[in-house]
């Protein structure tokens, strides 16, 4: 799942979509993997998913980052997605 990440903003939240990546924006720093982390949780709770099913597999120290999510349809998740971003559409 293709991620823009935007470290640094006022809250953590699913701002919509950009160039076909979910933006989401952390109130964490980037330094250690703070950012990193806040991105795993957001995700979590906005998707209903467990820490144990999201991974961050590319982009480690890079704004785009790409996450490897299990234990769950690449339908439902889809759905739980555009649920998420229907409110902004």
């Amino acid at each position: 799942m293709p991620v823009r990440a935007q470290p640094g903003a006022r809250r953590n939240e699913i701002r919509g979509e950009q160039d076909g990546a979910l933006k989401v924006c952390v109130s964490q720093s980037p330094e250690k993997g703070k950012a990193n982390k806040a991105l795993v949780e957001v995700l979590c709770k906005a998707l209903s998913l467990r820490k144990s099913q999201i991974e961050l597999i590319s982009g480690e120290t890079s704004h785009h980052k790409r996450f490897l999510v299990r234990g769950i349809a690449l339908r439902e998740l889809a759905e739980r997605v555009d649920g998420v971003l229907a409110p902004r559409k």
